[in-house]
């Protein structure tokens, strides 16, 4: 039986493979494009500890197998056995979620199991049921014949979303898609942004990033030689320089104390770029950057980009997000000293 399942973008499948077997783990099945069955030499938790301190880049989420169900005894069976098996381990003060994926031609809906068995494990061990902000995950995956099962705390699990699949709610008043790259990345990395800060964002046209920004309160200098969405053109916490970020270099910038990159350049050279701007970082500041790799070769334009900034900064964090495309979003601080 497998120990967990294993989830990453299908376009980085062989790097999210190579980071599986980097901690021996060993690839029982493909059960959908970038989502493997894996089976470990040791114990999912100890795995799970290891990669909560240390996560892996192009691995978004994992999820524990404590038991393999048969479809073919029906969905009532499934949801009754998971019942006995697993309402006894549920602590019963801390809030709980089921997570279900239905992956392959399967004419099942995560409803039809999620709705069933949350009710009956709520009724069984008196837990709440809370899908918003569960402490323990009931993790459900159908593939082919079999319901794969098992629990966790959510912070074991490298996202508290099912597959690692985060989803925001669209606004009227959004600029582009590219906010919930960062709104993923504050999320992720668990960054709190210093009180009324000073932020400066790099190739900010349209403003999406400088929109989720302000909301973030912070006071922007928005670089960017095309125009900012019309919303931003009239805050008045909003600083835009039609300039590019290289002109911008060259003129003495100011210093801040949060500074972001979606520039859409060469990884390395985007990288290059940010070290010139981290000495325009106050000590106590952060800086996101997001390193767009080409389709061949990527694992060496990022190793490269990730050294690069390593001169200037330290890595604090570096993750293949949900709403990245073919890019890395990576967290930074200054160098202590």
């Amino acid at each position: 039986m497998p120990t967990l399942i294993a989830t990453a973008d299908p376009a980085f499948a062989p790097a999210a493979v190579a980071e599986i077997q980097a901690i021996s783990g060993q690839i029982v099945a493909e059960l959908s494009p970038g989502i493997w069955s894996v089976q470990l030499p040791g114990d999912f938790f100890a795995l799970a500890e290891q990669w909560r301190h240390q996560p892996p880049i192009f691995v978004r989420h994992i999820c524990p197998v404590q038991t393999v169900l048969p479809l073919a005894d029906g969905l009532a069976h499934v949801v009754a056995t998971a019942v006995t098996h697993f309402a006894p381990l549920l602590e019963p003060d801390w809030p709980f979620s089921v997570q279900t994926r239905v992956l392959g031609e399967l004419d099942i809906k995560p409803f039809d199991i999620n709705k069933p068995l949350g009710d009956q494990l709520a009724a069984a061990s008196g837990a709440p049921l809370d899908v918003r902000r569960p402490f323990q995950i009931l993790s459900v995956v159908l593939a082919g014949d079999d319901a794969y099962v098992g629990l966790s705390l959510t912070v074991n699990n490298l996202s508290d979303w099912a597959g690692g699949v985060r989803r925001f709610a669209r606004d009227k008043e959004q600029v582009s898609r590219a906010e919930f790259k960062l709104l993923e990345a504050l999320e992720i990395f668990k960054i709190d942004l210093p009180p009324r800060g000073r932020a400066l964002d790099l190739g900010a046209a349209p403003g999406g990033w400088t929109r989720v920004l302000r909301q973030k309160e912070q006071y922007v200098t928005a670089v960017d030689p095309a125009w900012l969405h019309a919303s931003l053109q009239k805050d008045k916490g909003v600083r835009h320089l039609r300039l590019t970020a290289e002109e911008y270099l060259a003129d003495y910038p100011d210093t801040y104390d949060v500074i972001v990159n979606d520039m859409r350049l060469d990884a390395r050279d985007s990288a290059r770029l940010m070290g010139e701007y981290g000495r325009y970082l106050y000590p106590h500041g952060l800086a996101l950057i997001t390193l767009k790799l080409p389709e061949k070769r990527y694992d060496s334009a990022l190793d490269h980009a990730l050294n690069i900034l390593r001169q200037h900064f330290t890595i604090a964090g570096a993750r293949q997000l949900f709403h990245n495309r073919s890019e890395v979003t990576v967290y930074l601080k200054p160098k202590s000293g």
